[in-house]
């Protein structure tokens, strides 16, 4: 806004003391070149619309495979070798897989997360990883294998649990893969350079504009386009822990509180509620 003001009042300043020394542009330029940044800046809020929507859908692609996964190992397991802990190490594992990747993604430390669900020998394998949400995944497969190996699975449902592992484990490298990928800085620097260019051309063609109401007309043709492209800024990291991501955090507790209804347990926490921004 401050550079836009400046600009808008240079050019005020040259149109009124040197406008025997300007070019006269002719009013179709200026629409030539807002009808370019219109284009650019629709196909980048398409761009961003689509990288925030993807992560949406592989958080709810973790949510049914988190779901699968305790339900198969509840049905698969045979009664003799079926326990409490046992299920509810494996339900604990995946809650700190979900828990852990989101703040992973958003370039936060899990450690103090994870340890409100693992034991101190998972906790401590996990701290030894650059990667925690795969060493609860390696987890996952080790307890399988020892299940199978007793004979306490098939092999028919053996593939089933690393059916749904393989899926989770594509979840998170979509989602990595969404955060490590950056959108092109120079193509935003082309955007901003052609708004700059659009408000010099709209300023010498305003031929009938005189005084200070310029000022308004030029900031409020700017202001539109830089929103515009401020919102597609803002939506092309969906983990960036700002108001527009995807809500991880509150998908996680969701898949909590399902994982510990399925084991009937007590101690359920509430969702997490909506307070001073909407969960996308």
């Amino acid at each position: 806004m401050a550079l836009v003001l400046l600009i808008s009042a240079v050019f005020l300043l040259l149109k009124t003391y040197l406008s025997a020394y300007l070019p006269p542009i002719p009013l179709s330029l200026p629409s030539i070149l807002g009808s370019a940044i219109s284009l650019l800046l629709a196909f980048t809020i398409s761009q961003s619309y689509e990288r925030w929507w993807e992560a949406r859908k592989i958080w709810g692609a973790i949510v049914n495979d988190s779901r699968t996964l305790v339900l198969q190992a509840r049905t698969f397991i045979k009664a003799d070798y079926l326990s409490e802990g046992l299920l509810n190490s494996l339900a604990c594992r995946q809650m700190a897989w979900c828990y852990g990747l989101g703040e992973t993604l958003r370039g936060q430390n899990p450690m103090a997360t994870l340890a409100r669900f693992l034991s101190a020998q998972e906790l401590a394998y996990a701290g030894r990883q650059a990667n925690k949400s795969l060493a609860l995944l390696s987890l996952h497969t080790q307890q399988f294998k020892i299940l199978y190996e007793q004979e306490a699975i098939n092999p028919y449902q053996q593939v089933q649990l690393d059916d749904t592992l393989v899926r989770l484990c594509d979840s998170m490298g979509r989602a990595e893969r969404i955060k490590s990928t950056v959108f092109p800085t120079n193509y935003r620097r082309l955007v901003h350079f052609l708004i700059y260019l659009f408000l010099g051309t709209l300023s010498l063609s305003l031929v009938e504009t005189n005084g200070l109401w310029e000022i308004p007309i030029l900031v409020m043709f700017a202001v539109t386009f830089f929103l515009v492209e401020r919102t597609a800024r803002y939506m092309q990291d969906p983990f960036s822990n700002l108001p527009t991501d995807t809500p991880v955090t509150a998908i996680a507790r969701t898949i909590e509180i399902n994982l510990r209804e399925l084991l009937e347990k007590e101690d359920v926490p509430t969702p997490i509620p909506a307070e001073a921004y909407y969960l996308m």
